[in-house]
């Protein structure tokens, strides 16, 4: 991959007047200095005051203040993204853990719903299955030449509430938000996509409003050839470019993955970047508990694509250890909708079938009257360790469930990782009531720090920001060629090693949002190192690496034209 580490215009080239006010990542606004405004013709149509960057950011807090609720803050940010990006992210970086829920989850959630009802401006590329003939040139109508990352999404699953159609979009403006924001990768060589293949959301399809194509989902072998239609131009337009696959429904995630993994540089941060963030918490916890991690007997409640990859990346880890690969699998208690799995069942994937149990192991348990083993009957029939939920069932982990694993276990680990907040397995100050403040606990949707017994107990939330945005920094600067399970293992060491849990057993299981741009360059090195193990990114010294790293993070800060 070659990387432009900057694609700003020279000063012959900029454009003058209202067209510079009106490119977002040139625009300075208020800070262009006299010397600027004369040169490039913005007296008279800005403020006389020149303004500092640190002083714009205090004016932009104070609007944002203003505003009433989380979908208005939304829309504010959003809008100020699209006309002073510098700002934007400065904004953000200065208030990262106030603001980072509102450009993406939970809050991006309502965003994608309400999509086209507060759609003000272009960001990103529409490809529509009705053009599926001209990708090509739809491709080339984007506002970049030289791009670093896509995301891309379908918009079929999104975030816990399912179908939404071109809403879907809202979902890649948001985490390429945050590829900047955390990687550092430019805003302009970002790029979101969705993929409009219709929907099958009778609430969006009756919307006068809504903006996508007004048709039921394509499916079947139909499906598959727009998608591959699209890699192909992909991989004739970007051949350099991380292509991050998002929100895709489980039939389709897994297969798209496997299909293009070894054709592009590519991953699915359903599958892959849950699992290295949450691989990456567990491991601090387990190191929290002084335990084995090759001992923990680990109970996932989902076996969507996001918890059989979760549950991939633990088991990866444990063989890691020195496990083998059968007994490894026997550490893993997976339970979806019908029940535990098991060698017994026939409606399983090839995917969950490796953690289905003998059913000679579990046939003395107590049944349901349909047959199935829920999720209450594991976890009184073992001693679970650790607990994870990628269910969107909101409250599965009930106060019975939890209290007989704490029971048994001194230290649950305990991961309720659905989200939006209304989907999570359980409430945070639920879990630690629930086991008298032993548990350790990380969530998918943010919580407050839970008070307990006079202390205030950070809740971590594993969130897959602590991973993707690393990837994004690592394969820029590294100029890998592939994403390989190794290198999403690497990242998860590394989180793992940053957490504070490490220093400070009372602490967050993951680093502080504040922290986190330093803590994904370090993911990312350790990221870049490994993708020259695997032969996929070309040698250099370690030192020189670790400069590409850091000289390829961009900070929000504005060019200075003229010394």
């Amino acid at each position: 991959m070659v990387t432009a580490l900057s694609t700003r215009p020279t000063v012959s080239d900029m454009p003058r007047g209202m067209d510079l006010l009106n490119r977002q990542g040139l625009n300075k606004g208020t800070a262009f200095t006299e010397e600027e405004r004369a040169e490039f013709g913005l007296h008279g149509l800005l403020p006389p005051h020149v303004e500092t960057l640190d002083e714009q950011v205090v004016r932009a807090y104070e609007a944002f203040q203003k505003k009433d609720d989380d979908l208005e803050r939304h829309i504010y940010l959003r809008a100020l993204q699209d006309t002073n990006e510098v700002l934007f992210y400065r904004l953000l970086l200065d208030h990262i853990e106030e603001m980072m829920p509102l450009v993406y989850t939970p809050t991006v959630a309502l965003a994608c719903e309400q999509f086209s009802h507060i759609y003000r401006r272009p960001r990103g590329l529409f490809v529509s299955y009705p053009l599926r003939n001209s990708i090509p040139q739809l491709l080339r109508h984007r506002p970049n030449n030289e791009v670093d990352v896509i995301v891309v999404t379908d918009g079929e699953r999104i975030l816990g509430i399912g179908d939404q159609g071109a809403g879907g979009l809202g979902i890649p403006i948001g985490k390429l938000s945050l590829y900047t924001l955390i990687g550092g990768i430019r805003p302009e060589r970002t790029l979101p996509i969705v993929l409009d293949v219709g929907t099958n959301n009778a609430e969006r399809c009756k919307d006068p409003e809504y903006l996508g194509w007004r048709h039921e989902r394509i499916t079947g072998e139909a499906y598959y050839d727009f998608i591959d239609q699209f890699v192909q131009a992909v991989k004739q337009e970007f051949p350099t470019t991380c292509l991050q696959w998002e929100d895709f429904a489980t039939p389709h995630a897994r297969p798209i993955l496997n299909r293009y993994r070894d054709q592009l540089l590519t991953f699915n941060d359903d599958i892959q970047g849950t699992s290295a963030v949450a691989l990456g918490a567990v491991l601090g916890a387990v190191k929290v508990t002084g335990k084995s991690f090759k001992d923990q007997q680990i109970v996932m409640l989902g076996a969507g694509s996001a918890g059989i990859g979760v549950a991939d990346g633990l088991r990866e880890a444990m063989k890691g250890e020195g496990v083998s690969e059968q007994e490894a699998r026997a550490h893993f208690w997976v339970v979806d909708r019908d029940g535990l799995l098991h060698s017994g069942r026939k409606d399983l994937t090839s995917e969950q079938a490796v953690y289905a149990q003998p059913e000679s192991r579990i046939a003395a348990w107590p049944r349901t009257s349909n047959g199935h083993i829920g999720l209450a009957d594991v976890i009184g029939q073992i001693n679970a360790t650790v607990l994870i939920g990628l269910s969107t069932v909101g409250g599965a982990f009930s106060e019975p469930v939890v209290r007989e694993m704490a029971r048994k276990t001194e230290r649950p680990i305990i991961f309720p990782l659905s989200n939006p907040t209304s989907k999570s397995e359980a409430k945070a100050e639920d879990l630690i009531h629930w086991t008298e403040g032993r548990a350790l606990v990380a969530s998918g949707s943010p919580f407050a720090p839970v008070s307990y017994k006079g202390r205030k107990i950070p809740i971590a939330q594993c969130n897959n920001v602590y991973i993707f945005p690393a990837m994004g920094l690592a394969v820029t600067a590294s100029g890998a060629r592939r994403v390989t399970e190794a290198m999403m293992l690497a990242a998860a060491r590394a989180l793992g090693a940053n957490s504070p849990a490490l220093r400070d057993p009372a602490a967050s299981l993951l680093p502080p949002l504040p922290d986190i741009r330093r803590v994904a360059a370090e993911i990312a090195f350790a990221v870049a190192i490994e993708a020259q193990k695997n032969g996929v990114a070309p040698k250099m010294s370690e030192d020189e690496l670790r400069r590409r790293v850091q000289k390829t993070q961009w900070s929000p800060a504005y060019s200075i034209y003229f010394e």
